[in-house]
């Protein structure tokens, strides 16, 4: 008796799994796209130095990979720390909680 409660519970699990993924997506419908020359040559004017760079541009040695990721590493600190002390520093933010602790 179990065994057959358990083929029908197979069985529709493998229904499910065969419809419902067809039916659950439903895609945009497929208009032709028309290529503006002009968004095409922006495109291939952006790409055309990639074009002139050797394709395997690779570091010289280990320790210049390391050096500019320290190089990368501290720009992008001062580029954060710049950010945060601007924050800090913000005249908007600073009178409006001098307002709120008026208004307390």
């Amino acid at each position: 008796m179990a065994r057959s409660g358990s083929l029908v519970l197979s069985l529709l699990a493998f229904a499910a799994l065969v419809v419902v993924p067809f039916n659950c997506f439903v895609g945009a419908p497929r208009v032709p796209m028309e290529i503006d020359a002009r968004a095409a040559a922006a495109v291939a004017m952006g790409l055309a130095p990639l074009a002139l760079e050797q394709p395997a541009s690779a570091y010289d040695s280990v320790v210049a990979m390391l050096q500019s990721w320290l190089v990368g590493g501290t720009v992008l600190t001062v580029i954060f720390a710049a950010a945060i002390i601007a924050a800090a520093a913000n005249p908007l933010t600073k009178r409006r909680q001098e307002v709120q602790n008026m208004m307390k």
